[in-house]
């Protein structure tokens, strides 16, 4: 059995990047969050996070994100929940090694803060279970619990209702913009579909699926749809989230790579494996545990 060094201060906490398969919204709470569908499938990429725990309390992030005080920063935020609702006294010194564009619809934020809370709940040996770190997470962000839950799953609720799914695990070129599109603001749109009939797995493998903010963010952003109409030369695009990137799927790392290696040198490219579990759902739930 592997075994992981979760106590090490240099071992890195991957916050693994998402793709939004696809995303509908089916209706609106009384309390402003949008009912959503989605299937959220991982990639073998992400940001690096190390953890120094402390016995003083203190919360420390470095280095600093631009224009985001700490205060601010959800992986503050994330620890200082675990803090309070577990009343710890432990602190801990963090470091991040970002590789997720902010603004580009790939989760890094809420990866972020996933990894933060279950870190921190090994790290400080306060064992919540799965289900209550998600329980935690859900009140960060709505794309919380999935990095939490570790496996690629059919989502609905506003995110947090999750069933586990196995979609193909292909290779994907994602194109980023270079844009930080506001979640906030593509959310309330007037223009955006809030009336998506549900649908099942089925329709979802029968082709019925798109991601209702595309045409907004497409309109708002004319970089986004030059990309779209760039990349769909090679397969069908679609945009993940709420933007700014936007992916397309191949069937080896060979055709991925060709295609990326001819986007254009004002929009940054990736090339990842989609993966439906991470690693800390392997390690994490597994090893952790024995």
């Amino acid at each position: 059995m592997t075994t992981v060094d979760f106590y090490n201060p240099e071992f890195p906490w991957i916050a693994p990047a998402k793709l939004n398969l696809f995303l509908h919204i089916t209706g609106r709470r009384d309390d402003g969050y949008h009912l959503l569908q989605t299937i959220f499938q991982f990639m073998d990429f992400g940001d690096k996070l190390y953890f120094k725990p402390t016995n003083n309390g203190e919360i420390t992030l470095s280095p600093a994100i631009e224009g985001v005080s700490n205060d601010d920063n959800i992986i503050v935020k994330a620890a200082r929940l675990l803090q309070t609702k577990t009343t710890s006294h432990f602190g801990a010194h963090i470091t991040l090694e970002k590789k997720i564009p902010m603004g580009g619809g790939l989760g890094g934020g809420s990866s972020d803060a996933a990894t933060t809370l279950l870190a921190l709940n090994k790290l400080w040996n306060i064992n919540l279970s799965k289900q209550e770190l998600m329980s935690l997470g859900v009140t960060l962000g709505a794309d919380v619990p999935i990095f939490i839950y570790g496996e690629s799953a059919w989502a609905e609720g506003v995110g947090e209702k999750l069933e586990t799914v196995s979609p193909p695990e292909p290779w994907y070129v994602i194109i980023f913009p270079a844009i930080n599109i506001n979640t906030g603001i593509i959310f309330s749109s007037k223009e955006l579909t809030r009336d998506k009939l549900p649908i099942r797995i089925r329709d979802f493998l029968n082709g019925q699926t798109e991601n209702v903010f595309e045409p907004i963010v497409s309109k708002r952003y004319p970089e986004v749809q030059e990309a779209i109409n760039w990349l769909k030369q090679f397969s069908e695009t679609r945009m993940t989230g709420t933007g700014a990137c936007i992916f397309a799927s191949f069937e080896t790392e060979q055709d991925a790579q060709k295609v990326a290696s001819q986007v254009p040198d004002k929009w940054q490219a990736f090339v990842t494996k989609g993966s439906n579990k991470t690693n800390i759902e392997s390690f994490y739930w597994g090893v952790a545990k024995r």
